[in-house]
């Protein structure tokens, strides 16, 4: 690439789709070209550095960042934050989203969730949940490309699972009581279900096992095919969704239907559920659904934030 044109934004893409699609997010709203610059993680990619550095990357992922260098990099995660300020000492501006660990106060700005109780800071936007890749243009080529969901009778409820953070799927109380519970709340419903890496095998048997004779389509996660997850949200007349995942509820929060949290939280969890109930945009199952609904689509807010900065020149 030395010596070549190079696009005005990169994207520092971290394997994990959940924390990549944060920055994606950001740059899909921006309107301009883009690159994506896949990371990849070596030995070094858990130590804590306190400094830029481009340490953590693998030797294929420190080949891709050459010059030219762009105007502006957007990032997201902890492992990718010394690579980002990294860049940023070649005069590149800097974005980020998610906590860094250290160098907060290096970028130029940081996009951060209100569940996270940011500190307020000049570069510090907060926002409700967390920034993603679905938006209004992206649900409308879903519906169209998902039409066939459109066939299951109304009112279509979607119900997206996901699993603890850290433990071995979702427990098997939870998934028994699962469909049960929407069931109970939505009598006369179409189910569109789908389940994440960390539901788990059992949890997904039982979520199928409930299903039976009821109108519904089920992905489970590793499903051969295309994956209906966007279908979903899109055509979806209500979304019911486990508390346990921030892009699930920040995902379905950007939609024009009813949001309801089936599960309940602690810790950040907890504190993101009540920013958007808070917001007017989530309700407990067994509550009504809110009076009025507005899309949130805080990517889009984010980005109107860079233009504004003039840093895409």
């Amino acid at each position: 690439m030395s010596g070549g044109t190079t696009e005005p934004v990169w994207v520092l893409a971290d394997p994990r789709a959940g924390t990549a699609n944060q920055a994606l997010g950001i740059a899909e709203r921006l309107g301009v070209p883009f690159r994506v610059v896949p990371l990849g993680w070596g030995k070094l990619a858990r130590v804590p550095w306190p400094w830029p550095t481009l340490a953590g990357l693998d030797a294929a992922s420190r080949a891709r960042i050459v010059p030219p260098w762009p105007r502006l990099v957007i990032s997201a995660g902890r492992r990718s934050a010394p690579v980002a300020r990294w860049l940023g000492r070649q005069s590149v501006r800097t974005v980020h989203a998610m906590r860094p660990g250290f160098g907060a106060t290096r970028f130029d700005l940081l996009v951060l969730g209100r569940h996270d109780r940011p500190r307020p800071a000049p570069n510090v936007i907060e926002i409700v949940g967390a920034c993603h890749r679905v938006s209004a243009a992206v649900l409308q080529r879903a519906r169209v490309e998902w039409a066939v969901l459109a066939a299951l009778p109304s009112p279509r409820v979607a119900v997206l699972v996901g699993g603890p953070v850290r433990a071995e799927g979702l427990d098997r109380a939870t998934a028994a009581r699962l469909i049960p519970r929407v069931l109970a709340r939505f009598p006369d419903a179409s189910l569109l279900v789908t389940t994440s890496r960390r539901t788990g095998d059992e949890a997904a048997a039982l979520i199928a096992a409930a299903l039976a004779d009821r109108p519904h389509r089920l992905f489970r996660w590793g499903d051969a095919g295309p994956n209906p997850y966007l279908g979903y949200l899109a055509l979806a007349d209500a979304i019911v969704v486990t508390g346990d995942s921030v892009s699930m509820l920040a995902e379905a929060s950007a939609t024009a239907a009813p949001v309801f949290v089936a599960t309940r939280e602690c810790g950040r969890h907890e504190r993101m559920i009540a920013s958007l109930i808070a917001a007017g945009r989530v309700r407990a199952l067994d509550e009504p659904a809110p009076p009025t609904i507005t899309p949130l689509d805080e990517a889009a807010r984010v980005a109107t934030a860079i233009r504004a900065r003039g840093w895409l020149g």
